[in-house]
């Protein structure tokens, strides 16, 4: 089986105003980790959507690996974010759009 794609949904915790530059500049390493893994499929932060922070797309061999990857991501490890996972299936012209 190949590769799976989850997104990691991240919303905003109450504390999510109060990160430090340390903290943001943790999270843009993990994500550089990620990405010269090959695990980061994309990545972006959403506009004009209270309460999101902004969003993964994850490439990875199952779940536990995604799971693994959000617990380490440092805006929820130090409480300014939480997450939501779910696996994703693609829709596109090799599986004729899923239908």
């Amino acid at each position: 089986m190949g590769k799976m794609k989850f997104i990691m949904m991240i919303e905003k915790s109450k504390t999510y105003n109060k990160m430090t530059k340390q903290v943001v500049v943790e999270h843009v390493n993990h994500i550089k980790k990620l990405d010269d893994a090959g695990r980061l499929e994309i990545c972006g932060v959403f506009k004009g959507y209270p309460g999101m922070a902004g969003m993964y797309i994850l490439n990875v061999d199952c779940r536990d690996e995604a799971e693994e990857i959000c617990n380490s991501e440092p805006l929820i490890i130090g409480g300014f974010a939480t997450y939501k996972l779910a696996e994703i299936q693609l829709a596109n012209r090799d599986n004729n759009y899923l239908l």
